[in-house]
């Protein structure tokens, strides 16, 4: 306990050591090659259009852009003087300003988002927008102090961050991790959820929902209360994996998306691309995927996929290069929705990306920061690109074994800093509580670690 003490760390001590953690940068270096377009198609696709966005209409009228912009990955700059990185204001005007051009308006953040400055950066670039065309939406993530005094403090800091006197969609953030009890406390024993309904009575919150990620009894009790709450929207991890593979404790967003149909309650989707994992597919599925569109990315087919069920109102993407954004909004450009035999195409894709051992990591970063500097997100990622790209050596006897051997090292050295590697984990296992895949977080780290070690010593 005294070890545990003498290291731990808080928020702000972490933030002057680290800033905006070095895994907000992992997307550019988190594999065993160092490729940002994550799935983008290569070569001329012509312009973007910007009149052809396809447009959800909301049970209360509203119209949302089918494409989404989470604020979740906004891009960052090194900045040495403040201890790490900072969130580049900059590139983030740029792409809400060419989304919003190209028919984008809906716009989705949180509080813990970019370790805690999403908000205040989304609301500097939509403040130069006119409101009226906007739709904003954040959350209660309540995860550490859910006092109702805490909880009502970050709603009314979220207005204030976001620059906005009212909120278009606000969710009880990720309900399910911790199971019901944790549901509870978090907004029925005190009293949030009824301060949150009478909120949307006066009109500072146009709509009311909750994110999803934990099992089935949760989703049931909490769904059952619609009666009383009038869930306004539901968002939901949908994509062509999770539809019928959920892993962990997760449940299958086929069931998830049937039971919002059969009440009438819209959908917004997140992770689409399972955390990057249906955009960095290994090179076979690529191969599968580009014989049937040559001239589309592989990304596409995870965004089409989505978009296509009638319920979903927008599907969520944390875009932080222009190219993914400008491939995106192609794709709902307008929609071209699925058929049937597309679908039982990307079941069968499905069925061949389970044989592939990846660590069922979302980069999401609720599991940052670690007490102990571990960049958690950036050591998964580079585990899961190495595992596509074939660079993950199963022995000495493996054809390519130096090569892969020598891929992954200087990969990992290159992603992930020494002094935040899987070896300095103890075990410790508070972040195994925010993961909403339900990673074994710990169990991971040290697995990666004696992996590693192996390549170093030859010993594989």
């Amino acid at each position: 306990m005294e070890i545990q003490d003498k290291h731990n760390i808080n928020r702000r001590d972490f933030l002057k050591i680290v800033g905006i953690s070095t895994a907000s940068a992992a997307p550019l270096l988190s594999g065993c090659s160092s490729d940002k377009t994550d799935g983008v198609a290569d070569g001329p696709l012509g312009e973007v259009p910007t009149d052809k966005m396809t447009y959800r209409t909301s049970p209360k009228g509203e119209k949302i852009s089918l494409l989404g912009y989470g604020c979740m990955r906004w891009p960052t700059i090194p900045a040495p003087e403040k201890g790490g990185n900072i969130i580049d204001q900059d590139a983030v005007n740029r792409l809400v300003d060419y989304a919003i051009a190209h028919g984008v308006n809906y716009f989705d953040t949180s509080p813990v988002y970019v370790q805690g400055w999403s908000e205040k950066s989304t609301g500097i670039a939509l403040k130069r927008h006119p409101r009226e065309k906007l739709i904003i939406a954040t959350k209660l993530s309540n995860f550490q102090n859910w006092t109702r005094e805490n909880s009502i403090a970050m709603y009314k800091q979220s207005l204030k961050d976001l620059q906005t006197d009212y909120i278009d969609y606000y969710l009880l953030h990720s309900i399910g991790n911790g199971g019901i009890e944790t549901f509870r406390a978090r907004y029925i024993d005190n009293g949030m959820l009824d301060y949150l309904i009478e909120e949307r009575k006066a009109g500072r919150i146009r709509n009311l929902g909750f994110s999803f990620h934990g099992t089935v009894d949760v989703f049931d009790e909490v769904l059952a209360m619609h009666d009383h709450v009038h869930w306004d929207f539901v968002q939901i991890q949908l994509n062509y994996v999770d539809w019928r593979h959920a892993s962990g404790r997760n449940v299958n967003a086929e069931y998830l998306y049937a039971e919002l149909e059969k009440r009438g309650i819209p959908a917004i989707i997140m992770e689409p691309l399972l955390g990057g994992r249906l955009s960095n597919v290994p090179e076979h599925i690529m191969m599968r995927l580009k014989e049937r569109t040559p001239q589309s990315s592989v990304a596409s087919w995870a965004f089409r996929f989505a978009g296509s069920p009638e319920k979903v109102l927008t599907v969520l993407s944390g875009m932080t290069y222009m190219e993914h954004l400008q491939d995106n909004i192609r794709t709902y450009s307008p929609l071209v929705p699925l058929s049937d035999e597309e679908k039982d195409f990307l079941e069968e894709t499905a069925q061949l990306m389970l044989k592939y051992p990846t660590v069922p990591c979302n980069d999401c970063k609720y599991c940052m920061p670690c007490p102990y500097g571990i960049d958690i997100p950036a050591i998964l990622l580079h585990y899961n690109k190495c595992v596509n790209e074939g660079n993950l050596p199963k022995s000495q006897q493996d054809e390519n074994y130096k090569e892969a051997r020598r891929a992954y090292l200087v990969g990992y050295d290159r992603s992930v800093p020494k002094l935040r590697q899987a070896s300095h984990c103890i075990g410790c296992g508070q972040c195994n509580s925010h993961c909403p895949q339900s990673i074994d977080i710990p169990k991971e780290l040290h697995r990666i670690d004696q992996f590693v070690e192996q390549l170093k010593q030859g010993t594989l």
